[in-house]
């Protein structure tokens, strides 16, 4: 199902890290890991992504300041790449909208199990119905 789509992870905690990206590589997915915010950043710029699992508590930059980063920059590599907030960092409701709206997702990782992000990421990538069908042909 996962075809050659490439994930990266931005996640400091080695455990965690590898756990998701045990469960994505065995999903058909592959899985780059950068430990730090800022060689998350430079992964994402050199190699397109199609989702990017971002951690907020980061070493060098914070996962709010390498969204923002991200987001700002207009690249080939970044189209259409997809970045999920995953925390379990408790945040102000302030804090917590303003990384939603810039995020395509955002989840508590206490909640999330590795099958559970292995679902998230498929329905990612399930397809969509086209926006427009092309009617047939009328018949003389």
């Amino acid at each position: 199902m996962a075809g050659s789509r490439t994930i990266l992870i931005i996640e400091d905690d080695r455990f965690i890290s590898e756990m998701y990206a045990r469960s994505l590589r065995r999903a058909g997915y592959e899985v780059e890991v950068a430990v730090t915010g800022q060689d998350g950043i430079n992964m994402a710029l050199q190699k397109h992504c199609d989702v990017i699992l971002l951690d907020i508590m980061l070493p060098e930059k914070q996962g709010k300041e390498v969204l923002q980063e991200l987001k700002s920059y207009n690249t080939p590599t970044l189209a259409d790449t997809r970045i999920i907030v995953m925390t379990n960092f408790d945040q102000d409701e302030l804090s917590r909208s303003l990384m939603q709206s810039q995020a395509d997702g955002y989840l508590i990782k206490a909640d999330i199990t590795p099958r559970k992000l292995v679902e998230i990421i498929n329905s990612l990538f399930e397809a969509a119905p086209p926006a427009t069908a092309t009617p047939p042909a009328p018949s003389q």
